[in-house]
């Protein structure tokens, strides 16, 4: 887009730094798909039901750190690649459950494989999940005329919360963490946690207000007072 090559790129907001090139902007989020994640297990298990010692297939830091938290019994394992073959190695055996986003299972038309939807109380979601973000050039009049009708304001007062929240911990974190933000009458109810990756330890907070920047740099430093700081570090 610097470059004039395009002038619209389409993302994933989960997936987009919080700072982005000077001149570049997200001007429209889209309505937001379903935030939750999904578990898809062998036999139709939930996560109560499987067995000690099942293997739990998935990469995320934020995943693993909560599923530890809920279950400490699990075996967590790495696993790669896209949703089609996530669900193959599943179906291979190679483990007994894997965590997918809801968002990408409705996308894909594949629905019919969840077990089990995991409510945000227990598996917080990545900032932005579920979200499509829109990005322009700050000064294309022209494309801003022409995308800030796709923005959904719900959508785009809990994306700008969770991101102010992401921020404010320093953006790009290699830690576990979740935040999730959503109305609660005439104001937004932000939800985070910042964790160990092992669940070993994690800090869980809630704030609500109606400015959702302020809001999600509010709850990043109640959390920072409370030891974030010092998983931050580790």
């Amino acid at each position: 887009m610097l470059a004039g090559e395009i002038d619209v790129a389409v993302h994933s907001l989960k997936d987009v730094p919080t700072s982005l090139p000077p001149g570049l902007i997200l001007v429209s989020y889209l309505e937001r798909a379903d935030p939750r994640d999904a578990l898809v297990a062998t036999k139709g298990a939930t996560l109560r039901t499987l067995p000690a010692g099942a293997r739990v297939g998935t990469t995320s830091l934020r995943r693993r750190a909560q599923l530890a938290v809920l279950r400490s019994d699990l075996a967590l394992v790495d696993l790669r690649g896209n949703v089609d073959t996530r669900i193959r190695q599943l179906r291979d055996g190679q483990c007994e459950a894997i965590v997918l986003a809801m968002a990408g299972l409705e996308r894909l038309a594949r629905m019919d494989e969840v077990s089990q939807v995991l409510d945000p109380a227990d598996m917080l979601p990545a900032p932005g999940q579920g979200v499509i973000a829109v990005e322009c050039r700050a000064q294309d009049g022209a494309a801003l005329h022409a995308l800030a009708p796709l923005n959904h304001p719900p959508t785009a007062q809990a994306a700008l919360a969770e991101r102010a929240f992401l921020a404010a911990l320093g953006g790009g974190c290699n830690v576990p963490l979740g935040a999730y933000a959503e109305a609660d009458g005439s104001e937004l109810r932000l939800t985070a946690v910042v964790a160990r990756s092992d669940g070993s330890s994690f800090v869980r907070g809630e704030r609500r207000g109606s400015e959702p920047e302020d809001l999600g740099r509010v709850l990043a430093e109640d959390l920072l007072s409370r030891g974030v700081r010092e998983l931050l570090r580790s």
